[in-house]
């Protein structure tokens, strides 16, 4: 089953905002998901973005695709640059690396 990571639709009419959700590609956008991951509000100056970030490189890890947009907000969020960072490491180390 493919899984994507992409924003569910909520709120009021012409009041959204979005939760960050884990669901089967084949989901339709407001219908069935997996996981909550986090939420998304465009409404608030500046927009307000929050993101469990274990939860997000969990799925990331285990080969969920990010849409778009959802992509964009986990770049915000920090979440790609530390999902890259991991998987740059060597396999075994865990070890942080010394300060000087």
């Amino acid at each position: 089953m493919a899984v994507r990571i992409r924003l569910k639709r909520m709120g009021a009419k012409k009041r959204p905002f979005y939760r960050l959700v884990v669901a089967p590609s084949t989901a339709p956008r407001d219908g069935r998901f997996i996981e909550t991951i986090g939420y998304y509000n465009p409404l608030t100056d500046p927009a307000t973005v929050q993101v469990d970030v274990d939860k997000a490189l969990y799925w990331l890890e285990h080969g969920a695709q990010p849409t778009d947009t959802a992509k964009d907000i986990l770049r915000r969020a920090g979440v790609l640059e530390a999902w890259q960072q991991r998987k740059t490491q060597p396999a075994g180390s865990t070890t942080a690396p010394a300060e000087s």
